[in-house]
């Protein structure tokens, strides 16, 4: 196994960059860093949408999360990377499609993130904001959704973790995620799968597992905080 870290490792981790195109461990994490900031903004709205009191806008949010939510990624990454440059003529690289298809999912989980954390305010917090003349936007992004992200940082992280796994269904569509590159390297060696794989399990192990560690410690944190708090 040493052996193969040592041949292999930096085309483990970069694919082949500089002289093709990146892929590997970091395009991997790139991929899922990048679609989990672009889908904030879209995820914000939505989860504010999502708990609004008028119900014309309520209902259609909540009919396209459960409609996201029930629909596999790997079908909806098959749309858009084979049906929909059929139909409108645009074909896009396997990197960008993996994006726009994560952007979807995570912006939806994260609404729901969001709207889970402003359930759970005391109403109180937005009608103090009002009643000292913030408008309902003002109050909303200066007291509500700083005090709700703060809370819901542990299930962001999370999401991460879920993003960072689902990349590999990238594999399907040719992109040259890490999953992708150690089946490339278990091409080239052949006889070696089981540690080849072994490898790629650590991997994501290794990243995941710390990253699920970092959202349990900042769990217990807020818990304390809120505990001194009260």
């Amino acid at each position: 196994m040493l052996e193969l870290i040592d041949t292999y490792w930096l085309y483990f981790l970069v694919g082949q960059y500089p002289e093709g195109p990146l892929g590997g461990l970091v395009l991997t994490i790139l991929l899922s860093g990048a679609a989990l900031v672009l889908a904030m903004p879209l995820g914000l709205l939505l989860g504010i949408a999502r708990v609004s009191p008028y119900r014309a806008i309520s209902l259609p949010v909540a009919g396209l999360v459960q409609v996201v939510r029930a629909v596999p990624l790997l079908l909806v990454l098959f749309w858009v990377y084979f049906f929909l440059p059929a139909v409108t003529g645009v074909k896009t690289s396997q990197a960008t499609t993996m994006l726009m298809v994560l952007v979807v999912f995570d912006s939806v989980y994260l609404a729901e993130i969001v709207a889970a954390g402003l359930r759970a305010l005391p109403k109180g917090q937005l009608e103090s904001a009002r009643s000292l003349g913030l408008g309902y936007g003002a109050a909303l992004r200066h007291v509500v959704l700083p005090q709700t992200l703060r809370h819901g940082l542990p299930s962001i992280v999370n999401q991460l973790v879920s993003t960072i796994k689902a990349t590999s269904l990238g594999y399907i569509i040719g992109l040259s995620e890490v999953s992708f590159i150690a089946t490339q390297i278990n091409t080239l060696v052949f006889t070696r799968a089981v540690e080849v794989y072994l490898i790629l399990a650590l991997t994501y192990f290794i990243l995941c597992f710390g990253l699920s560690r970092l959202a349990f410690l900042l769990e217990r944190r807020l818990q304390r905080h809120s505990a001194q708090a009260s």
